[in-house]
């Protein structure tokens, strides 16, 4: 994880610490995607992907039990990788990961996909964290530590929180913070204290964008598969490159929404979120926090689907900030423009519109993935907004931007005249 200099810490510190605050409270949280239905359940399934499900759930816990011990046999030891979180003001989203890795070994490296894929998950790790110098200290029901509001009479407190079995750490920190960028550091044994940014939305900010990553900002070709294995494992990181234009457009929507907030939200694994980030650095695309997947076989609901991970991120940032309208932009090569129109639908004047990059014939997959229906490319669908299409980022210049800047100066002057 990029980390502040010395000097932007300190001031990071002293805007978000006053001498002798006490802990601040923190609750561990899970996916929405682990309060499982009946029908993404796995004993809901036919029974050969039933049986498929569990092999491969099976394979992974036996590949992961072998890496975690050949890791401890080389003198690896537990470590933080911090990601990006983001906070309504009221409370908090933190997220890191725990892994096995050598003394040396620092967080926040840009490396190959491959390379990131091979990352050993370090479980149940006591982590200690701290917002602006502030202590964080869970809150626990027995045992257990949990989301819901635990009953005063059973709760007990901790210093420290622990991952779970994968490594991953998921907090809510109930403390206001000014709006702004906060530091939060990680602490795991005697290792050196980690970094990372916290983004504090202020309350007045009325307007988010929600992006994809892959093909909609980034070049990857998911729709081809060979393509897409490699830009994502093999490609050195620094090489991978920019969709035409997008960063310009995103810039344009910055000095458009000075106060709106940028989520970047992607399938792509945790393991690439170093990848990812340093991209977005590198083209000049405004910070902000990442929401990627977790990859990991879930006994009872396997993986999370790609469109399953975007709408819970996004029923999740709805819920986080419910005054809060959206610009959502993706690319039709990974279901985007059917996800985002169920957004739409499902909530009623909180998308502004939506931005689709058109995927060029070469990137949407291969003559053969076309004829048989495999590529995943899709025909418009049907939503309650404004939908702009496009190929690059000049395109939805020329079609979004005089659109969003008519429905804006139109609310201005309604402003001025009541």
């Amino acid at each position: 994880m990029v980390e502040p200099n010395q000097n932007s810490r300190s001031q990071l510190q002293q805007s978000g610490r006053a001498d002798g605050l006490p802990p601040i409270p923190a609750q561990t949280t899970s996916s929405n995607f682990e309060a499982y239905g009946k029908f993404t359940s796995i004993d809901h399934k036919p029974f050969s992907v039933r049986v498929m499900r569990r092999a491969v759930t099976e394979s992974f816990d036996v590949i992961s039990a072998a890496m975690v011990f050949f890791a401890k046999k080389l003198g690896w030891f537990p470590r933080v990788e911090p990601y990006i979180g983001y906070g309504t003001g009221s409370y908090s989203r933190l997220i890191c990961r725990t892994l096995l890795a050598p003394a040396k070994r620092s967080a926040g490296l840009l490396v190959r996909g491959i390379r990131a894929a091979c990352l050993v998950p370090a479980a149940r790790t006591k982590v200690r964290i701290n917002i602006d110098g502030v202590p964080l200290q869970t809150v626990q029901v027995g045992d257990s530590e949990t989301f819901e509001i635990p009953d005063s009479k059973q709760l007990k407190s901790s210093e420290y929180a622990i991952s779970d079995e994968s490594g991953y750490l998921d907090l809510v920190a109930m403390r206001e913070l000014k709006p702004g960028r906060h530091d939060v550091s990680y602490t795991v044994g005697d290792r050196a204290p980690v970094h990372s940014t916290l983004y504090t939305i202020a309350r007045d900010a009325k307007v988010g964008i929600i992006s994809d990553v892959d093909d909609t900002i980034m070049v990857t070709q998911v729709p081809t598969f060979w393509r897409a294995a490699y830009n994502t494992l093999l490609l050195n990181p620094r090489k991978r490159v920019s969709v035409p234009s997008m960063s310009v457009l995103y810039s344009k929507l910055h000095e458009m929404f000075p106060a709106a907030p940028f989520f970047y939200l992607s399938t792509s694994p945790w393991n690439l979120e170093s990848s990812i980030r340093h991209f977005i650095e590198y083209h000049g695309f405004p910070s902000g926090p990442l929401l990627l997947r977790d990859l990991d076989p879930r006994p009872v609901t396997f993986i999370p689907s790609g469109v399953e991970h975007k709408l819970e991120f996004i029923e999740q940032l709805m819920a986080d900030f419910p005054d809060m309208k959206f610009i959502l932009i993706g690319d039709d090569g990974q279901r985007d423009p059917t996800t985002y129109a169920t957004i739409s639908k499902r909530h009623p004047g909180r998308v502004i519109a939506i931005g689709i990059r058109q995927l060029r014939p070469g990137e949407a997959g291969s003559y053969l993935q076309k004829i048989t229906g495999m590529t995943t490319t899709q025909p418009a669908p049907s939503a309650n907004v404004p939908v702009f299409y496009g190929t690059t980022g000049v395109n939805l210049i020329h079609t979004m931007l005089p659109y969003l800047r008519n429905v804006f100066s139109k609310k201005r002057r309604y402003r001025l005249l009541t």
